[in-house]
This record gives C-alpha cells, structure tokens and sequence, in this order.
C-alpha cells in the first residue's frame, strides 16, 4: 500500500463506498480497488469487531471473507469455552480465514499455528498478527487437512470451521457439504488430535450432528446467539477415553445468558400442555430465546422454569406466577381471544400492536392485514394453535 492510497483511506473512512467508487480517486497513484475494499472493511469491524477497529493498521480481506469470520462477541466466547476446558499445549486452526477466532484463542496455547490455503489471506495475517499482540503464531499456507496429516506428533487442539459454500458459492449446511468434509476426515483427526472445537451452522440440526460425529466422542453441545439471532453452532470432541462416553452437556447462549441441559434433558421430547381447565388462570406469556428455540429443549425448559406449553407445537408457555429468570421474552397477558370477529372487537381496542404467529394459518402481514393495526406500540399480540386445536390471539404487554 503506497502513501497515496494510506492518505485516501485515512480521508474517507466515514464515506459512502459506492459513493466513492463511483467518484473514483483525484490522485492517479491511489490504488482504488484496494482503498475500497479496506474502508468498508474497517466500517464492517466498527460493527463486528470493534475492539480491532478501534487498533489501526489492520488489513482487512474481501468482502466474503470478512462475511464469514466470526464476530468479536462469538470469538470471545470460544476463548472463554476453551478456557473453562483447560485448554494448553499445541493448538491448530487448520481454516484460518481472517484469524478472527484464531487470534483470540492463540494467547491461551504455548504454540498456536494458524493454516490457511490463500495466501492473500496467510499475507493479511503476516500483517495483522504481530498487531494484535500474537507472538506464539505460526502462520502456514498451507490445505489444513495436508498440513494436519504431515504432523508426527499429536496437536493438542484443532479448530475447524469447514466453508458453508459450493464450487458455485451457493450456502450448503450438512457437515458432508462444507469443505472440509470433517465426517471424511475424522479417523485423520482422531489419529493426530487429542481434542476437537467445530464450528457449523446454526441450520443444522444438532442432534443429527451428534449422530453423524459420534455420541461417544461429543463433550459439549453449544448453540450460540447474538441479539436473539442463533450465529453459530459449536461442539466440542475429545478423542481421549471419556468415563461416560454416552453423556454430554448442551449449552443455550443468548448474548450472556447461558442455559445448561444434560444429556437426558436435551434429548427428551415428551411435552405436557396447558389444560383447557386451567387457561383462565394463567396471567404470565413467555417466548423463549432463539437459542432455546434451536435447542428443542421444551420439556426440561418447562420442568425447570415450572411453565406450561400453550401447545405440543407453538412454543409458547405460560404461568401463574412471574418467572424472572425465564431465557426469553416476558409479557403479562390482558386477554385471550378467538378469532370471532365480535370477541376480536372487544379485545382489541388498540390502533398498533407487535404481532408473532406460532402454529397459526396465517403470516404475521395476513393477520395485520385482517386485523387492521399497524406495528408498534405497547402491546404484542401472540397468534398461535391451542392443544385442542382453537386458534387463539393472546393480547399482552412486556414485562
């Protein structure tokens, strides 16, 4: 990077990219394509990575690259998780992408090597590492799974994080589609690894993954969501010789908010249902966070919360009593109406509303539509199938 183009960047950092691109630079010795591509880069970490924004100096990879890396908060996390799990020695990252992860859990290993088969990428490395203080770093261009099979001495910890897209640059979600195919490669891993964090999509279905991976050598299950929105989904494997080989923990984040279940919570799917007796009574509606939501857990959330399921199938839980404490959103319920259209008159008197659907006919636009309110406003309006089959609106506030 010249002078000329350092200058341009340091000038626009607040600009508008396109707006740029299309003005182009005054100075002919400016290298545009590469000003652009790091000022959206540095406008992309005040929002992803703020704590490197705020540094100076970095490089930042094209605009997929940076896409896909983790976020400051979810890197934190794995640092934290790998730290809980006494992680030292040698640790690899066999698909370094922008290092994002790999820089914070470097500082935790007596040698960390950090593998990537881009060398534009292994450059921007080379770059940023020793400015975030990575010492113990090794950078090595190299296939992670090449590098990995070329090891005479067993590495500690490995990180994968396989690319969830095709040849075509289409997302793709099974374990067996991302490159690297980890079910492919794992008597490579269990021969040159003692341990193992996985980093896959939130799409998957984690118990399938379990399946596929192996019951007896997952250790920790973790569904990981920012702002209530499900980022990550991560489990950790030990190829050492567990005591219970069939027990294991699933962990529900939502920003820092943590549930833990056991084995025989996570997989138990037999859910009781409020009776129709007792809805009268019930004064408190609860939604529960993304991550629960991912997990399926609904039974042991409703055992351990002391709620009730509204439905087999709506995911949403009421109670008597306020339950503080509850992973997700909180609402007091001022009425439960049918659909009749003299009942929905009476109960509602509002102009606005925050309207959910859950096991209901209808989307969220149709039921606006038919109900004429507009978004907003104090209240929230929870659609949703009853256990005996009755389509229902549940009027509420937030707690």
């Amino acid at each position: 990077m010249n002078d000329a183009t350092r200058q341009f960047i340091e000038q626009n950092l607040d600009a508008d990219v396109r707006q740029l691109a299309l003005k182009g630079a005054k100075d002919q010795a400016v290298d545009l394509a590469l000003a652009l591509s790091q000022i959206a880069g540095l406008q992309t970490a005040r929002r992803k990575l703020p704590s490197w924004a705020a540094l100076g100096g970095l490089l930042f990879p094209q605009h997929l690259s940076l896409e896909q890396c983790s976020s400051e908060q979810t890197a934190r996390y794995k640092a934290d998780l790998l730290r809980r799990l006494g992680a030292s020695g040698r640790m690899a990252d066999l698909t370094g992408g922008f290092g994002v992860d790999f820089a914070f859990m470097a500082p935790l290993f007596s040698e960390a090597i950090y593998v990537e088969r881009q060398e534009q990428l292994c450059a921007i490395a080379e770059h940023n590492f020793p400015l975030l203080g990575l010492q113990n770093a090794r950078i090595v261009c190299a296939d992670g799974l090449g590098f990995l099979s070329q090891q005479t001495e067993p590495i500690d910890w490995l990180f994968l994080d396989p690319a969830r897209r095709d040849d075509h640059g289409g997302r793709t979600y099974g374990i067996a589609d991302c490159t690297p195919d980890v079910l492919a490669a794992m008597p490579l891993l269990r021969q040159k690894a003692r341990h193992l964090l996985l980093k896959l999509s939130p799409m998957l279905d984690w118990r399938k993954a379990v399946q596929d991976l192996g019951p007896e050598l997952v250790g920790e299950v973790h569904i990981v969501a920012v702002g209530n929105e499900c980022k990550e989904l991560l489990l950790y494997l030990t190829f050492l010789p567990r005591e219970d080989r069939e027990s294991f923990s699933l962990f529900c984040i939502n920003d820092d908010q943590v549930v833990r279940f056991d084995a025989d919570e996570a997989v138990s799917l037999n859910l009781s249902t409020n009776s129709r007796e007792n809805q009268e009574a019930q004064i408190y509606l609860y939604e529960p966070n993304a991550a629960i939501m991912k997990s399926g857990c609904f039974e042991a959330l409703a055992r351990r919360y002391g709620v009730e399921a509204v439905a087999p199938n709506s995911h949403l839980f009421v109670s008597h009593e306020p339950v503080p404490d509850f992973p997700g959103r909180q609402f007091s319920i001022e009425t439960v109406t049918t659909m009749n259209k003299r009942e929905l008159k009476a109960a509602l008197t509002m102009r606005q509303a925050n309207i959910s659907v859950r096991n209901f006919p209808l989307t969220v636009a149709q039921l606006r539509q038919r109900l004429k309110l507009s978004d907003g406003g104090d209240h929230y309006l929870f659609a949703t199938t009853l256990a005996d089959g009755r389509h229902v609106i549940f009027v509420c506030k937030k707690l």
